[in-house]
């Protein structure tokens, strides 16, 4: 396009940006008018979309990293047919697709949800990752470039620097990012919270850096043909914008630059919606238009990009035919199929440690999915991915051969590169940590929920009986606070994410096969360094026992006689199972009844039908639960009268044994307690028929 057309483009953005915050009275203007020069000729000239199927697989993916520069965004979107100018004057508003910051949404052009700084950048690594493990494969009939907006905030935030070093390291030459450098935080400038040259950082990290002028069209223009044309380095162009460009007051006056003007309408800040909408060329009483001009502009891009699309067809088209194996091979990929695991026949060693069952799961995944990337924080020679390591190789400078990455110490990149690789489709990630660390992955963890995003975390280490390494190592809140998310609830009634403590060999393989079933939201398995013992199967083969987990739990052992009712409930999770069975035996040779529970998942359970809960925990009857953790985690399974006891302080440095000894997870202290228990449950029921009788 003209520069006088790009330029009056970006002038309708600012406009409907302005517009937008002014409606909804609250939102983000300034970045949105500072930015809209470069992001508007992003998308007339050089970003390849299709734009009557946003999903095409031959597009290149921006990715959003400062969401609240949203109406950025679906402005551009207006001018390239995704959203309607009806969209964008609902936006803010509830059930609109202009949401404050923007949901994921491939049908509309959102490749990301996105809002907390740092992440969208992560997870734009991923995807361009992503797209350099596909080519390897099948070569440049999938290959795009990946192209993320970031801010002064996004490049503050600690994940920067995570991303900019693995980025570097891997010569992601398809990895491209603008850096809306407007030097305006939300409450000040950026002189009050950094003065590091950014750009020799980033060359630093091994990135070619263009620094430009970001309101100028032809510097700008001239940096996105040189990234695009770039094959050895990712990319940054640090655009020097203006914030608010082109925002006054009533009178006149420049309210460009301003802090105001970041995150509240014009008229909050001070300056003036309708007198900068008239400035800039719009209509102050009718905004939300689109100039004739700059329409048939974009419509003749729109018409360029689909006979480019359709081009690519025909090349995609000779070379499905020219090599009908890896066609078919990358249309199973993407179709959303991804593996199905029928882990019954695995040979796996019993009486090992949940970590070294998931170990050989891990093998067998790379043996036989090539489609599965695995990663760890430095610590796949304890979390077991080295297993899968084994079986193919890391990521290289340029080379994608393996399907490993080895992130370094950097748990939040990690997470938001699996998010990413998740968000490109075809491939199904898998990153692991110790799960105390899961603290860092929090922000990510969540946002792999809310997009729906099945990535798979294996969180190792499970409990205090980390033992020497002490209560910094030793995770004690960390599963009820994961467990948050799989408390909340999709429309369909499935929960957000699927959160799984196995507790023994076998049913770590029933829970990597639930965790590739379940293909809509993330899963964690919770899994141990200790040895942990098989649990009894009662006739049945261990596996098939430990496929009643699927529903979230079951009965493990009960000497409960036919047509009776059990005296005591046992209920637990992970090596507690355990636990409580040598407990329950202890309770047994004293004539009691003793049924014993493993339960993979409560929320899970309690979405199963109420006959088959009443069959494993019968109502009215005395439940004690035992966590590793906090008390409250079966807070919920355990009914009125029921007993949950757990760990309520941090842990402490010594071996394993003796912290289980000190800390009452001994067969005979956990008996003590359902003694005590049993007790209290007696005197309450007489207590209750005394008042009410």
């Amino acid at each position: 396009m003209q520069n006088e057309l790009i330029l009056k483009a970006a002038d309708n953005v600012r406009i409907l940006s302005a517009a937008m915050v002014q409606k909804a009275k609250s939102g983000h203007p300034g970045g949105a008018m500072g930015a809209a020069d470069a992001i508007t000729l992003l998308f007339a000239e050089f970003l390849r979309f299709n734009p009557d199927q946003p999903n095409w697989m031959g597009r290149d993916r921006f990715f959003m990293d400062p969401g609240h520069m949203s109406a950025l965004l679906y402005s551009e979107l207006a001018l390239t047919g995704f959203m309607a100018l009806s969209d964008l004057a609902e936006f803010r508003q509830l059930n609109s697709e202009t949401p404050g910051h923007p949901e994921l949404a491939v049908h509309r052009a959102i490749e990301n949800s996105s809002g907390p700084l740092g992440l969208g950048h992560g997870m734009a690594l991923g995807t361009a990752i992503a797209e350099r493990f596909m080519v390897e494969r099948f070569g440049d009939i999938v290959s795009h470039k990946t192209v993320v907006l970031i801010s002064d905030g996004g490049i503050e935030e600690e994940i920067a620097y995570g991303v900019g070093r693995v980025a570097g390291h891997l010569q992601l030459s398809n990895f491209i990012l603008f850096y809306d450098a407007n030097e305006v935080q939300l409450s000040c400038k950026t002189t009050d919270v950094m003065c590091f040259d950014v750009a020799n950082q980033y060359k630093a990290w091994g990135f070619k850096v263009l620094e430009v002028d970001g309101n100028d069209i032809d510097d700008l223009r001239q940096a996105f043909k040189t990234a695009w044309a770039e094959t050895e380095h990712p990319v940054i162009i640090i655009g020097h914008t203006i914030m608010a460009k082109g925002a006054i007051a009533e009178d006149g006056t420049s309210y460009e630059g301003q802090v105001s003007t970041h995150g509240q309408p014009l008229n909050a800040a001070g300056a003036s919606t309708e007198a900068t909408i008239a400035r800039l060329g719009g209509n102050p009483q009718d905004p939300f238009q689109i100039f004739p001009e700059v329409k048939k502009a974009f419509a003749v891009r729109l018409d360029e990009l689909r006979a480019e699309a359709k081009k690519w067809e025909t090349k995609k088209a000779a070379w499905d035919k020219e090599n009908a194996e890896l066609s078919s091979l990358l249309n199973s990929w993407l179709s959303g199929q991804g593996p199905r695991l029928n882990l019954s026949d695995l040979p796996i060693k019993e009486g090992v440690a949940t970590r070294v069952s998931s170990g050989s799961v891990l093998a067998h995944l790379a043996d036989n999915y090539k489609n599965v990337i695995c990663s760890s924080a430095d610590l796949s020679n304890s979390d077991n991915t080295q297993a899968f390591l084994d079986r193919t190789g890391i990521f290289r400078p340029k080379d994608f051969k393996g399907a490993f990455i080895q992130v370094g110490v950097a748990e939040l990149t990690m997470g938001a590169i699996a998010c990413g690789i998740a968000l490109h489709g075809g491939l199904y990630p898998i990153c692991a940590t110790f799960f105390v660390f899961s603290d860092f992955m929090k922000p990510v963890i969540r946002m792999a929920a809310l997009m729906g995003l099945p990535v798979k975390y294996v969180f190792t280490h499970d409990s205090f009986r980390v033992g020497e390494d002490g209560p910094t190592h030793q995770p004690i809140e960390h599963e009820t606070q994961i467990r948050l998310l799989e408390g909340l609830t999709k429309a369909n009634g499935k929960p957000e994410m699927l959160v799984l403590r196995p507790a023994d060999a076998y049913e770590t393989l029933v829970a990597w096969e639930m965790a590739f079933e379940n293909t809509d939201s993330p899963t964690a398995l919770i899994l141990t360094r200790q040895n942990v013992d098989v649990l009894p199967s009662d006739g049945a083969s261990h596996y098939a026992r430990a496929t009643k987990a699927k529903q979230g739990a079951y009965i493990v052992s009960d000497n409960t006689k036919l047509g009776s009712k059990p005296d005591l409930i046992l209920v637990a999770n992970g090596s507690d199972v355990y636990l409580n069975h040598k407990a329950a035996e202890i309770l047994r040779t004293e004539g009691l009844s003793v049924r014993t529970v493993s339960m993979i998942s409560p929320k899970l359970f309690l979405m199963q039908p109420e006959s088959y809960r009443n069959q494993v925990i019968e109502p009215w009857r005395p439940v004690m639960a035992l966590s590793s953790g906090l008390p409250l985690l079966f807070q919920a399974v355990v009914g009125g009268m029921g007993k949950t006891i757990g760990l309520e302080r941090f842990g402490a440095s010594a071996p394993a044994p003796v912290l289980e000894k000190e800390f009452g997870y001994v067969p005979e202290a956990v008996a003590e307690k359902a003694r005590a228990y049993l007790a209290e449950y007696k005197q309450a029921c007489r207590d209750f028929l005394k008042t009410n009788t």
